[in-house]
């Protein structure tokens, strides 16, 4: 529907916008080219960028190759590798934001602290005590924004420079200094190749093995970034063989192809035999779950960097952090300058510690006390007009969350367009319409990968599955119109 279609114009809306991160962006590009032009979005930080603007460590890349992790509306040809580092990312969100007028939307520096449902509006209440009416909110918080911090006795008491990988501190040098990490993630395997030839020593602790893909990361020429800007076709093609690549060899392999499973630990395995030779390593280094049960490690660097003299690998568990370094369980002190927390995030969290109250009075904590139920990862019932993005049980394994929120903007969009044209003021799913919903996403996640027996952040606190447990195509044809008969159109 286009800006001049008279069912639009029966009804303006005030749209607000949580989140000036890739999703946030998305939707108030998406929403402006439908007409809707009262947008505001409201972003905690100074600036926007959302992951990208909060992880700043050293060897930070997207592990999604950086021409399938774009706006499929706004190729970049200028990546300067396969797989880009983040500051290149965060960049590419600002050039588009501003390509597209977006940052005029954005207020910064301001934290929505609740959103109440006063019929037929939400009211937002911000930090510094200022509160709005909007007719639509839309949460593009995001999962991975709020850090995870381990619960180890003594943390408090290390002597030297202690912080979170998404807090880092470039003030620290680490240049001859004995380096910790806890924690083997994405985010550690990144950093340990990216520091151990600047410090003395670096001492990684595991608590659980990672299988690591050997994805080299190669750089593009200046010629062949020529070519992609004389002939994006070819940077179309890639997001298409990528995509394809993506939905039909590792989807369908967490999804219980064993044909495909088997390839990948096939070629996890072969990665490990071939690159790492000392035994006792080479074990430490061994996962004991199946391969994909973890978000999959991406890495051609990480085995040849922690085999160097200086760096090693601690699988003996932390008894607790002193002032010195750490002690593990076998009374061995590790002295330390410098700890790094590699512990992730809490990818349930979305929007909170936001407190959202819908109809009745009653919270979204309240809703979610048991899990995170949603209708199709985009809506709650009885929370009217408030919508998501990269909700629950979106599909986050090792996709380009841009294609997902993609998808999710689209649908999003035709439910407010219904609001828009007058044809109802509130729209919310049906309370049995979610209980569907969620029934069928518990039920299809026997016999996929997550459930096979490992602990990842993909597990809420019931140990269940909240990622998406069909192939993309059911993604793509569950958001590409709503079932008004599941929705309350009022």
């Amino acid at each position: 529907m286009s800006s001049t279609n008279p069912a639009r114009a029966a009804r303006p809306l005030h749209i607000a916008i949580i989140g000036a991160g890739m999703s946030g962006i998305l939707a108030a590009i998406k929403l402006r080219e439908a007409g809707h032009e009262n947008i505001v979005i409201f972003e905690k930080a100074a600036s926007l960028g959302g992951t990208w603007r909060e992880n700043t460590y050293p060897g930070l890349t997207c592990d999604v190759p950086s021409h399938h992790y774009v706006y499929a509306f706004e190729p970049n040809p200028e990546w300067s590798h396969q797989f880009s580092p983040g500051p290149e990312i965060c960049a590419y969100f600002q050039r588009v934001a501003d390509k597209h007028g977006i940052a005029p939307l954005i207020r910064f520096n301001s934290e929505v602290l609740a959103a109440d449902w006063l019929a037929p509006h939400w009211q937002l209440r911000l930090a510094d005590g200022q509160t709005e009416t909007f007719d639509i909110v839309i949460s593009a918080t995001g999962p991975l924004h709020h850090p995870r911090y381990p619960d180890i006795e003594g943390l408090e008491d290390f002597g030297g420079a202690c912080f979170h990988t998404a807090r880092w501190d470039h003030d620290v040098v680490l240049d001859d200094k004995r380096i910790g990490i806890v924690g083997t993630g994405s985010t550690a395997i990144q950093i340990v190749p990216a520091i151990v030839d600047r410090v003395r020593s670096l001492a990684l602790f595991q608590r659980t093995a990672q299988w690591v893909l050997p994805l080299p990361n190669p750089a593009y020429s200046e010629a062949e970034k020529a070519e992609f800007r004389a002939a994006p076709e070819k940077m179309a093609a890639i997001y298409k063989r990528w995509k394809d690549q993506f939905n039909n060899t590792f989807a369908r392999a967490v999804l219980g192809d064993e044909k495909r499973l088997g390839k990948l630990h096939e070629l996890c395995q072969a990665n490990l035999d071939e690159n790492v030779h000392d035994p006792a390593l080479k074990a430490k280094l061994t996962p004991d779950y199946t391969v994909a049960c973890k978000r999959l490690v991406m890495s051609a660097e990480f085995y040849p960097a922690i085999q160097k003299p200086n760096a090693s690998v601690v699988t003996t568990p932390i008894e607790r952090v002193v002032e010195q370094g750490i002690e593990t369980a076998d009374g061995t002190r590790h002295e330390l300058d410098v700890l790094v927390l590699a512990t992730g995030f809490n990818a349930h969290q979305f929007m909170r510690p936001m407190v959202v109250t819908g109809e009745n009075g009653r919270t979204l904590d309240e809703a979610w006390a048991d899990s995170n139920q949603t209708y199709r990862s985009v809506a709650v019932p009885e929370f009217p007009n408030f919508f998501l993005l990269i909700g629950p049980n979106s599909p986050i394994g090792n996709f380009s969350l841009i294609m997902i929120a993609e998808r999710q903007v689209d649908y999003l969009r035709q439910l407010i367009d219904r609001i828009a044209s007058g044809a109802c003021q509130t729209v919310a799913p049906r309370p049995d319409a979610a209980e569907r919903f969620g029934a069928a996403v518990k039920d299809a996640m026997h016999g996929t990968v997550w459930v096979s027996g490992c602990s990842s952040w993909y597990l809420d606190k019931n140990g269940t599955p909240v990622t998406w447990p069909w192939d993309f195509e059911r993604f793509e044809n569950d958001m590409r119109a709503p079932d008004w008969t599941d929705f309350r159109c009022r």
